[in-house]
């Protein structure tokens, strides 16, 4: 019988003392049982002792103060650089009328047509967003004659950069007749003479504004 008594111990022993090495926790900090087990309240909270400090703190009593190793962040990839967007661009220029146009009329001349080459080529590097072609006359005429040869003038400068391969949605066209004028009140005085058709000149013009964006080379 002692015998017995004596093995049932000595295992005791050697089952409590393979528990006190697999449990290698530092609880120095908190009250502790004989076998090393952190004494506890009824409502689960561990006894600290009184010289606790937050740095003695261990996961099972306090894992909100246990220092836990950084969390790894996976590196992104860096983005792709999105390539620059094109340059907005305009470009205008007004074409005198008289080049254009005999006077009185609205039928390019072969000297128009090489000043809207002109044109074309200067704004080759531009992919146009819209292409603005406005007609204006002189004071000579009625306001409504005046309107409509604005108009023509602006038509006939259409028709032209269609045939040179320009998208028609892309070209607006507009008559303002004689509301514009370049000249100044009082600098062509007079009535209608050669020489106040040819000082209002500067009032019978077309302005052309192309708009869009710069296509980089």
């Amino acid at each position: 019988m002692t015998l017995a008594v004596s093995c049932v111990l000595a295992l005791g022993l050697v089952s409590n003392a393979a528990m006190a090495q697999s449990d290698t926790t530092d609880k120095t900090g908190y009250l502790i049982d004989q076998r090393n087990n952190v004494v506890k309240s009824g409502t689960g909270l561990c006894w600290h002792t009184g010289y606790w400090t937050p740095a003695m703190a261990i996961e099972e009593c306090d894992p909100d103060l246990v220092k836990k190793p950084p969390v790894q962040v996976a590196q992104r990839a860096p983005e792709a650089v999105p390539p620059a967007a094109p340059r907005p661009a305009a470009e205008r220029v007004k074409l005198n009328a008289d080049t254009l146009f005999d006077f009185n009329k609205a039928v390019l001349r072969p000297e128009g047509r090489a000043a809207l080459d002109d044109f074309v080529a200067k704004t080759k590097n531009i992919r146009p967003e819209v292409i603005m072609a406005v007609g204006h006359a002189d004071r000579f005429g009625s306001d409504s004659y005046n309107q409509r040869l604005s108009e023509r003038r602006a038509a006939a400068v259409k028709t032209y950069l269609l045939s040179k391969g320009i998208e028609a949605n892309r070209i607006q066209t507009e008559g303002r007749g004689e509301t514009q004028p370049v000249t100044k009140p009082g600098d062509c005085r007079g009535p209608k003479s050669a020489k106040v058709i040819a000082c209002l000149q500067p009032d019978r013009r077309v302005d052309i504004e192309v708009v869009g964006t710069t296509i980089s080379k």
